[in-house]
């Protein structure tokens, strides 16, 4: 027998296409999806299936060290926008800037098709309220590596904005239109990498880039790179490393995931002091995205940063070597 289609589930399968374009769609009541179980909610996904599945395009575009070379370059230019912006401002305030500053910050942000920052710094403060609690949306803990990892991100609970719990960002509407069109930086971001390799095809034949070659590494590949390496101190970094203190969690340090999200890996450290600019507390702890946000200081654009309280390097406040690990 063939299933009947009834006007319910029509309308709920357009709103999850709609909200392709508008995450604000139709908004559900954020504290009832909350009491629902962990499911795939396999249209709203389909975006982020795409977004994989466009790497595959490197089999007919090809690949030439101009293009490979943008994909790792706007990669750590994008990571940057997530661990110093999205994380360290809008997520925790760590420092202060202008109305216009926090904008571009947001647009910036934007590019890294990581949904708007208004809902991943509401992600992420509820992330440290619930630190590995039954509650915490991505924890390894309670959820398994897997869904640790990436399939959270997938869940039709997690995919609102709680605007209530990010008041002081809510009520700047420029940031809540780039939350709710979350598409449309990346669109123009997507657009504008395919229109320069056409350029470069043109203007620059000698290095032997296309315009799909550019939309390919540029967009879909350093894009999906750029969230696993993200993703990697959801799961990765609440279970490898070590330990200098005692949160009540399974954050860790990580010298390697520190390279690879530019200082974030020193996420025992920012459990413990989730307030201050830097994470890598000592000099031999690398934290390139400080570095940055130190050196943006001495243009005025940023201001205030929160320094590392005194009592972080008092040793009586941390965890033995013997159980660090």
């Amino acid at each position: 027998m063939s299933q009947v289609v009834t006007p319910s589930r029509f309308r709920t399968v357009l709103v999850s296409f709609l909200k392709w374009f508008d995450a604000d769609c139709a908004a559900e009541d954020i504290e009832k999806l909350k009491e629902r179980p962990d499911e795939v909610e396999w249209i709203r996904t389909i975006p982020f299936a795409i977004l994989h599945l466009g790497c595959l395009g490197v089999i007919w575009t090809g690949w030439s060290w101009f293009a490979v070379g943008a994909a790792i370059f706007l990669y750590f230019v994008r990571m940057f926008a997530i661990t110093g912006f999205y994380h360290r401002y809008f997520s925790h305030r760590t420092f202060s800037t202008s109305r216009f500053g926090q904008f571009l910050f947001a647009v910036w942000g934007g590019a890294c098709v990581q949904r708007g920052a208004l809902w991943w710094a509401y992600t992420h403060r509820h992330h440290h309220q619930h630190s590995d609690e039954e509650c915490d949306k991505h924890s390894p803990r309670q959820h398994g590596f897997i869904w640790a990892h990436i399939g959270w991100i997938t869940s039709a609970k997690n995919f609102p904005t709680d605007y209530k719990r990010v008041k002081d960002l809510a009520k700047f509407p420029e940031l809540v239109f780039l939350n709710r069109f979350d598409w449309l930086v990346p669109g123009i971001y997507a657009v504008a990498l395919f229109v320069f390799g056409k350029l470069l095809a043109i203007y620059a034949p000698s290095l032997g880039v296309t315009g799909g070659q550019m939309l390919v590494w540029g967009f879909f590949v350093s894009t999906t790179v750029l969230f696993h390496g993200t993703a990697c101190i959801n799961s990765m970094a609440h279970v490898f490393g070590k330990k200098r203190y005692q949160t009540g969690d399974d954050s860790r340090n990580s010298l390697i995931l520190s390279l690879i999200t530019l200082g974030e890996g020193w996420h025992n450290n920012h459990h413990k002091h989730m307030g201050c600019v830097r994470q890598g507390f000592y000099w031999w702890e690398l934290d390139i995205t400080y570095y940055v946000l130190k050196m943006m200081s001495w243009t005025g654009l940023i201001w205030d940063l929160r320094p590392v309280p005194t009592d972080a390097y008092d040793p009586a406040r941390q965890l033995p070597k013997d159980k660090a690990a």
